[in-house]
C-alpha cells in the first residue's frame, strides 16, 4: 500500500503542476485580453482545483502511513536535520497553505462579478500556490 501511494503521489504530481501552470496562463491570458469569463474558465480552474486537492489527500494519508512522514516527527531529532524537517513538517505544512490558497482563488471567483477580477483571483492565488509547492518539493528525492 505504501509504494502505490508514494507512486500515485509522486505521479500526480507532475499532472497537478502541469495543471496549475496550465490554467494560470489562461487565465493570465483571458485577464489580459479582457474577455468575459464564462462557465468553460471556471471548469478549466477547477481541474487543477480538483488535481491539487487530490494530490494533498494522497499526501496526507502517506503522511500517516509512511515510516518518513509523521514518525519522524514523534522520534525526534527531525528539526535538526534539514531533510527531516523538510519531509515530516516544511512540505505539509506549506502544501496546505498552498491548497488553501487555491481554494480561497477559484472560490473567491465564483462569487466575484466582474470577469476581469474572476481571472485574477485565479491566477494570483493559483501562482502563489504554485510558487508555494514549487518550494517545498523534495527535489533531491522525487528526482533522484
Amino acid at each position: 500500500m505504501y509504494t502505490g501511494l508514494q507512486h500515485a503521489h509522486s505521479g500526480l504530481a507532475y499532472l497537478a503542476l502541469a495543471a496549475l501552470v496550465l490554467v494560470i496562463i489562461y487565465a493570465l491570458i483571458g485577464s489580459l485580453s479582457g474577455r468575459a469569463f464564462t462557465e468553460k474558465d471556471r471548469k478549466i480552474a477547477m481541474i487543477a482545483f480538483i488535481l491539487s486537492h487530490t494530490q494533498l489527500l494522497i499526501g496526507l494519508i502517506l503522511y500517516f502511513v509512511s515510516p518518513l512522514g509523521f514518525s519522524l516527527l514523534t522520534g525526534g531529532g527531525a528539526m535538526s536535520d534539514s531533510a527531516a524537517r523538510l519531509t515530516a513538517l516544511e512540505h505539509p505544512l506549506i502544501n496546505i497553505i498552498a491548497i488553501i490558497l487555491i481554494s480561497v482563488g477559484y472560490i473567491r471567483a465564483k462569487k466575484l462579478v466582474d470577469s476581469r477580477a474572476k481571472f485574477r483571483s485565479i491566477y494570483m492565488l493559483y501562482a502563489i500556490g504554485l510558487v508555494l509547492i514549487l518550494s517545498r518539493i523534495p527535489w533531491a528525492a522525487w528526482l533522484g
